[in-house]
């Protein structure tokens, strides 16, 4: 693979960081994620995933974690309302954004089909980590207000496939998406 082929790829792969999670703003979310932000937390979340699912390679799902979206540089992100009118060739998408790449590119794609498919345990444990990656983004927007959040996180509940996934989905409730930094705030004397 030449140089110049790799930059392209690599350019494109910026598109992401341009592209909006769409499917917030149905719900009035005026400002949503970048694709690229998503991925990030999705691969994230997949990597603890793997492991609590006691899979001997995180850094796999990690990976498809983080090529997931690869497709939407090309077609954008269509939620499930757009989707039902129109119809995007996501495998052609990722197959013609790969395949000049050679063998990393042909990684890059199976590790694409991985997730579009959920036809290994890499993939599923990946699809699941990026359905909880949606469920906190629903979990941050109900918090601030978005009733119609709970769509998503009712939608996530019967998607999940992993015991990990679905002990995680059920402990969402329970928490704040603010604990995190409670008590870490340095108290001036």
């Amino acid at each position: 693979m030449d140089t110049k082929t790799l930059w392209k790829f690599i350019f494109e792969l910026g598109q992401l960081r341009r592209i909006k999670h769409e499917g917030w703003r149905l719900i009035g979310v005026e400002q949503p994620e970048s694709v690229a932000e998503h991925s990030l937390r999705a691969a994230q979340i997949g990597f603890v995933l793997a492991l609590l699912e006691g899979y001997d390679k995180p850094e796999e799902v990690a990976a498809i974690g983080i090529f997931h979206d690869l497709e939407e540089c090309r077609v954008g992100d269509l939620h499930r309302i757009a989707s039902r009118y129109v119809e995007a060739d996501k495998e052609r998408a990722a197959r013609e954004q790969t395949e000049p790449l050679g063998e990393a590119g042909e990684a890059i794609f199976k590790l694409w089909l991985q997730d579009e498919r959920r036809d290994t345990r890499a993939g599923i444990i990946a699809k699941d980590a990026d359905y909880l990656e949606m469920a906190a983004m629903a979990k941050e927007h109900q918090e601030r207000g978005l009733a119609y959040a709970q769509d998503w996180l009712t939608n996530i509940a019967g998607a999940l496939k992993t015991d990990s996934a679905k002990k995680l989905l059920a402990e969402l409730s329970t928490v704040n998406s603010n604990d995190w930094w409670q008590g870490l705030k340095k108290i001036r004397h």
